[in-house]
């Protein structure tokens, strides 16, 4: 049997396969980018935040630990169902598709970990910025944590197999028509499984084009989770703060 799709970010985020191949995640690293991140933005105690795109909620939980008011929310139904075990009067995660405006203001809203990208038409992207913006209060910034798609593409390993609880998943990447692909192939349970996750190849240039589209204002720019200087040759990620 064969299980083939082709909506990927609604179908491969609600699926348990997705979370056991990026089971092995660096929560340390996402925490201290996280206490990095908010003493930069200089968030007020008991600040809100809003987590847009926050699957099972890692960055969501940790911010609340360290003394926000957090809302995470995600088109995955499955991926909230199960963030919704950790909710508390501080913290509470909620359906939503980010190509939307949310109905509350925040302090920030973060789009962390590459969570942007993957529509088919340019206008969602567009949209999701908009909505951002009018997602911030007066004094709210917005952070897209992007991947730097310059070295991404200089960098990509075309084939690996990697294998977890016993999953052999086996990974092709490539670039078509823009977009940053990996196709995914596994068996489980005597089914084969084809997935395959797109992200738009976004440069800086290109977020400053929908950024202005968006009436949006790029305030810094940086190239890594301790906040350092951006290189397109040289930086694995693509972190913007805006409002």
């Amino acid at each position: 049997m064969t299980n083939d799709t082709s909506k990927w970010f609604t179908s491969w985020f609600d699926t348990p396969f997705y979370h056991i191949l990026y089971k092995d995640r660096d929560d340390t690293e996402a925490h201290a980018f996280m206490d990095t991140l908010t003493a930069y933005l200089n968030i007020p105690e008991h600040g809100t935040i809003l987590d847009l795109a926050c699957g099972k909620g890692r960055h969501a939980r940790y911010l609340n630990k360290i003394g926000y008011d957090v809302t995470g929310v995600d088109l995955s139904e499955n991926s909230i169902d199960f963030a919704k075990q950790f909710e508390n009067h501080r913290l509470k995660f909620d359906v939503h598709n980010m190509c939307k405006p949310y109905h509350t203001k925040f302090d920030a809203v973060f789009n962390l970990f590459t969570s942007f990208g993957y529509f088919d038409k340019n206008e969602d992207n567009l949209n999701t910025i908009k909505a951002i913006k009018s997602n911030l209060n007066e004094f709210g910034f917005g952070v897209i944590d992007f991947m730097n798609s310059e070295f991404v593409i200089d960098n990509l390993v075309p084939e690996e197999v990697k294998t977890v609880d016993n999953i052999e998943f086996h990974l092709k990447r490539y670039v078509d028509a823009g977009y940053i692909i990996k196709d995914i192939t596994f068996t489980a349970d005597e089914t084969l499984y084809n997935f395959q996750e797109r992200v738009r190849g976004f440069t800086l240039a290109d977020f400053e084009v929908l950024f202005e589209e968006a009436g949006v204002h790029l305030f810094d720019v940086f190239g890594d989770y301790k906040l350092g200087k951006f290189n397109p040759k040289a930086s694995e990620r693509l972190v913007m703060i805006f409002k």
